[in-house]
């Protein structure tokens, strides 16, 4: 691991109350080490992800909380919410969208209702709500698998693209 850069303009004491902060909300060592380094973030979000099921329009997979992904307060961390109902997000719109258009996140909201637990596996249900000529709609379910319990509740909007032909 390397080690951190600080400008000298910034003062010891700001420094210190900055990594405390980002200490706080969960920001600790303990990555599994195959995931040190750059470019490795879709990695570390997918090795939590086993897919299930694969339909039009519909994709289910079993999100198993990590350690390295959850914040201070030992729950699923809220970004980590993020970059998985996209990523899954866009996995479901595929199964719609035809192979030559690229897609982009255009809108993701989330409401974050209950919190998922360190090991908990957790259901991550998308379907296509709607989808057009220029964009498509999904929504993503986050359930606890053993209870159900409705966790995350996801929408994003994506925008398709066509390849342009140079």
């Amino acid at each position: 691991m390397t080690e951190t850069v600080v400008s000298k303009e910034i003062p010891p004491e700001t420094v210190k109350r900055v990594t405390g902060f980002i200490t706080r909300c969960g920001g600790v060592p303990g990555f599994p080490e195959k995931y040190e380094g750059q470019g490795i973030s879709s990695d570390l979000i997918r090795s939590l992800l086993k897919v299930q099921h694969i339909h039009r329009g519909r994709v289910t997979c079993i999100l198993t909380v990590k350690p390295y992904a959850c914040n201070a307060y030992n729950t699923f961390h809220g970004g980590a919410v993020g970059s998985i109902a996209e990523m899954v997000g866009i996995a479901c719109a595929r199964t719609v969208v035809k192979k030559d258009k690229e897609l982009f996140l255009g809108e993701l909201s989330i409401s974050y209702l209950a919190a998922a637990v360190s090991q908990a596996e957790v259901i991550v249900d998308a379907s296509v709500v709607r989808s057009g000529r220029n964009l498509t709609v999904v929504a993503i379910e986050f359930k606890l698998k053993d209870s159900e319990r409705l966790n995350y509740l996801c929408r994003a909007t994506f925008y398709n693209m066509p390849v342009a032909s140079l």
